[in-house]
């Protein structure tokens, strides 16, 4: 792929997840997005295909990377004896909350992300579920080895409402507010600890 074709790609994805995160999948049209992008719709066409393409492709762009950094903390915990629960949830958790401080529309990808689980989109469901549900199953393994006494369903039950929990973090939607006097970083670090010691509880009760 040319520079120029891949500076083009990404220009269409920056501005389709923008829409996508302000108006919704089905609200934000595929005009909106050529003219954001500056391009004519044979470009979201030639590099997308559909605007179900794009949509698809807007989540791979941020997934693909997510899901690799969490299942790589998984295998660096895996090798080690004195593995936690709070360790494998720091490696679920924390590169979630990292993404969503990224440059270049990191906040509006999870804003996207938040769409995903509040839109009855079977479609996209089920795309999420085949390209992704294998890294919550890699962690369903782990999490079940450390709670031996936990059903198979009520781990899976837990761990649906956890992601939940993460995705609402993530997308800054709470009450708590960063303070002017911390840092985003650190008003993220501080996320991360709460929510563990939270899905932590929620796993052991």
């Amino acid at each position: 792929m040319s520079q120029a074709s891949f500076s083009t790609r990404e220009r269409i994805l920056g501005v389709a997840e923008a829409l996508f995160a302000r108006h919704g999948f089905a609200g934000a049209s595929l005009r909106q997005v050529t003219a954001g992008a500056k391009v004519n719709l044979a470009a979201v066409n030639y590099h997308f295909g559909s605007k179900e393409g794009l949509i698809e492709e807007v989540f791979r762009r941020r997934l693909d990377e997510l899901n690799r950094e969490r299942l790589a903390a998984l295998a660096a915990l895996a090798a080690r004896s004195d593995i936690t629960l709070e360790a494998v949830l720091d490696a679920f958790i924390r590169p979630a909350l990292q993404q969503s401080l990224q440059a270049h529309g990191g906040g509006a990808f999870v804003r996207v992300l938040a769409r995903a689980y509040a839109e009855h989109d079977e479609r996209l469901r089920r795309f999420l579920s085949e390209n992704y549900g294998h890294v919550l199953r890699e962690f369903a393994i782990v999490f079940l080895r450390l709670l031996p006494n936990l059903d198979k369903d009520e781990l899976y039950w837990r761990l649906d409402i956890i992601a939940g929990a993460v995705t609402y973090a993530m997308a800054d939607f709470g009450i708590i507010k960063r303070r002017s006097a911390i840092s985003e970083d650190a008003h993220r670090r501080q996320a991360v600890t709460h929510l563990i010691a939270f899905a932590a509880a929620g796993l052991r009760a």
